[in-house]
């Protein structure tokens, strides 16, 4: 007879003691007047779990027939995530809801004619992962868009483009997204480079980040831009050495040709977003965070309520709607009556979304010292400081969470007195205002975060060696480069930390390898497709690595946290909603250079499976 492990050993242990003892789980404690940040993650050693029991609900006793499980999960690694971060063998689900945490043997009281009991074999299982900050509607982007993302040089970009148009050759119009600006250099590209290849419709091309694109000259001529255009405030129109424009808008000088390409219809919309949440599942993604519509509240809302309509949603759309620095304080009441109208289904809007200035690779983010290329130049800041102050006041006052956009550190300072004004007008709350991206930070700064309860929505998809740090270096210098993105700090300071992809900018958004890369601050090995001149030896800012615990809570109870959700989602706990993960490996226990090899092989959203893996057959 083979002798027992370990796990069972301990499993058997607390068993007698939970028969002995009446125990009663620790759900997630919501905040009350001041935010209080999930605990930090405990350091799990990899080869000697602990084991934590919930005892079932009627203290081993026989369950009737209809309140047994409809779903059991059992012969796993179940890393719940709860305050304890405890881990457990089996999970039972009725109808959308978690009903029992803990032991295989306890699990079998659940157990009836009716029940779907899968045996996981020991695989790892987690909370659904929760993105912070993606921009679901650009589904439709991946479908009827050129790619451009991962391509190193002008003359790869135009081919990619020559073969699009080749495979659809009856548009009006070219769309697309994903170019470099260090591909470029500071200047970005120009009109002659796309003017070969397509003459003769409007062409639009989004950069990687999104804040410039790269137009033709028949998108300028549609346009109306000239030499004689103004730059509109915030906003940069690249100019050759006779004034003339050469071919980049940047920020609010996209907004010119705006009207140049046709926009989405609903339908085009509604089949990226059924696109979007299928991708999302394959990648154990069940929450969403929707950090501002495109065309603000036309066909991309329509299609997320058809969608909703439908039947078909199975993933949660929290959403942010966006106010602009020309837009009037009476804009926040519009906020908050939408906020009424969209609230109880898996899509609401829940915040508002500001944009406090612009990226470093487009030298529109917002510095506290010039940039080196340019040295009269902090970069753009998007608002007036006081008509901000007043604006954060007013959401502050109506109960709505704020969502700031900041790059740079000085707009991130700016950011923050907001904040500060809006809690000096109208006493503190749990406003878990949110500060995304993050790139340069002021460590005084930091610990304001904390003091306002402010939540950090980083992109770890981001901390890597590759142009972008190189170009990093040129405009601003390597002191500043190399310390760029922080993370640790942020949760040794006691900051809830939500990470994100900010897709489509980051692709594809799967949190596994952004987890690897908050553990290494490395480009993970196989992953070269994706990052362009990359350097898989050498760490970004190495002092702010992070565990793997952190990274798992950064995108499971930390982004239910930054929603409002942690009370439903973000942990395996009984009485939570059934979003959950299966893994083909345990992240926990292998190396963090192979976790980006690691896949979903099931998903579940409120207890419904929603996604299986090829490699988890039925």
């Amino acid at each position: 007879m083979k002798p027992p492990n370990l796990i069972s050993l301990i499993l058997l242990f607390s068993l007698i003691l939970a028969s002995c003892q009446t125990v009663t789980p620790s759900p997630t404690t919501p905040p009350t007047s001041e935010p209080t940040n999930p605990p930090p993650p405990t350091q799990i050693p990899p080869t000697k779990p602990i084991v934590t029991l919930t005892p079932t609900p009627l203290g081993g006793a026989a369950i009737p027939a209809d309140e047994k499980a409809d779903l059991v999960l059992q012969n796993g690694f179940v890393y719940t995530v709860d305050a304890a971060r405890s881990i457990a063998e089996a999970v039972a689900v009725k109808g959308d809801t978690i009903i029992y945490v803990g032991t295989n043997e306890g699990a079998q009281a659940y157990i009836g004619t009716g029940t779907q009991v899968i045996d996981l074999q020991g695989r790892l299982v987690l909370p659904a992962f929760v993105d912070s900050h993606a921009h679901a509607t650009s589904g439709v982007s991946d479908i009827y868009e050129v790619s451009l993302y991962g391509i190193d040089s002008v003359e790869k970009y135009q081919q990619t483009i020559r073969d699009f148009l080749a495979e659809n050759p009856d548009l009006k119009a070219l769309q697309g997204a994903g170019w470099i600006n260090n591909v470029f250099g500071a200047m970005g590209p120009t009109t002659a480079m796309l003017d070969e290849i397509v003459p003769d419709i409007p062409a639009v091309l989004y950069s990687e980040d999104y804040h410039s694109v790269w137009v033709n000259s028949k998108a300028l001529q549609l346009a109306g831009i000239t030499k004689d255009t103004p730059d509109p405030e915030g906003g940069v129109i690249e100019r050759d050495a006779n004034g003339n424009p050469s071919g980049t808008l940047r920020e609010t000088a996209m907004d010119l040709v705006a009207e140049v390409i046709p926009p989405y219809t609903v339908e085009q919309y509604l089949e990226g977003l059924e696109y979007f949440q299928g991708f999302a599942h394959s990648l154990g993604i069940t929450t969403v965070y929707i950090p501002s519509l495109p065309g603000g509240l036309g066909e991309a809302l329509a299609a997320l309520h058809e969608f909703e309509a439908s039947g078909k949603m199975s993933i949660r759309f929290p959403t942010a709607a966006g106010i602009n620095p020309e837009d009037p304080i009476s804009k926040v009441d519009e906020i908050k009556a939408l906020i009424e109208k969209e609230k109880g289904g898996y899509f609401e809007v829940i915040g508002a979304k500001i944009f406090m200035d612009g990226v470093l690779e487009g030298s529109t983010a917002y510095l506290e010292q010039p940039y080196l290329h340019i040295p009269d130049s902090r970069g753009e800041l998007l608002w007036d400081p006081q008509k901000y102050n007043e604006v954060c006041a007013a959401l502050d006052r109506a109960g709505i969470q704020i969502h700031v956009h900041s790059i740079g550190d000085a707009a991130t300072r700016i950011t923050l007195d907001g904040f500060a004004h809006a809690r000096q007008q109208n006493g503190p709350r749990d406003s878990r205002n949110i500060i995304t991206h993050l790139q340069l930070v002021n460590p005084a700064d930091i610990d304001r975060m904390a003091q306002f309860g402010v939540v950090a929505v980083p992109q770890p998809y981001w901390f890597v060696i590759d142009t972008y740090y190189t170009q990093a270096v040129e405009f601003v210098g390597k002191e500043r480069a190399d310390r760029q993105y922080p993370m640790k700090t942020f949760f040794d300071k006691g900051i809830v930390v939500a990470s994100a992809s900010d897709y489509p900018v980051s692709w594809p958004p799967n949190p596994l390898y952004a987890i690897e890369i908050g553990v290494t601050r490395t480009v993970p090995q196989s992953l070269g497709d994706i990052y362009v001149d990359a350097d898989f030896q050498t760490p970004l800012n190495p002092q702010e690595r992070v565990t793997i615990e952190q990274m798992i809570a950064s995108f499971t109870i930390n982004g239910a946290y930054a929603t409002f959700l942690e009370d439903q989602i973000g942990s395996i706990e009984v009485g939570k909603k059934a979003d959950i993960i299966v893994l083909s490996q345990n992240i926990l226990q292998i190396p963090a250079s192979e976790i980006h090899r690691t896949t979903i092989l099931l998903t579940f959203f409120e207890g419904k499976e929603v996604y299986r893996s090829e490699e988890f057959p039925q």
